[in-house]
């Protein structure tokens, strides 16, 4: 675990969060600056510092990750008509944790164009 990683930390339990799921694989909790009236996160629990890290000895994390965020979306009532999956990739893309993380929004409809960080 990155000493500085603030996803490794809560994973860890060292620093609080509004968990709403957890299995051996992940975690899900409320965005602490959502950008819609449902903005949570999912996280892997092994530390990859973003979508360009993946290979194949993380097939099987990220396809957790994504079944995750399925179960995840289905215990939220406001997500029952759709959902938005994201995952920033880079500084420029809007990640700021490097720390691989999806982003699940809901609860509002979203215009085509616009993609919330």
């Amino acid at each position: 675990m990155p000493e500085n990683c603030i996803f490794c930390k809560i994973v860890a339990g060292e620093i609080p969060a509004s968990v709403v799921y957890e299995d051996d694989s992940v975690i899900a909790i409320r965005d602490i600056n959502p950008q819609a009236p449902v903005h949570l996160l999912v996280i892997p629990r092994e530390h990859v510092a973003g979508l360009s890290n993946l290979d194949e000895e993380h097939v099987e994390m990220a396809g957790r990750a994504l079944l995750a965020a399925r179960r995840v979306a289905e215990t939220q009532d406001e997500l029952a008509a759709g959902f938005r999956l994201i995952v920033n990739n880079g500084e420029a893309a809007g990640q700021t944790v490097a720390h691989l993380h999806l982003h699940i929004l809901g609860g509002r409809r979203f215009s085509e164009g616009m993609v919330p960080g």
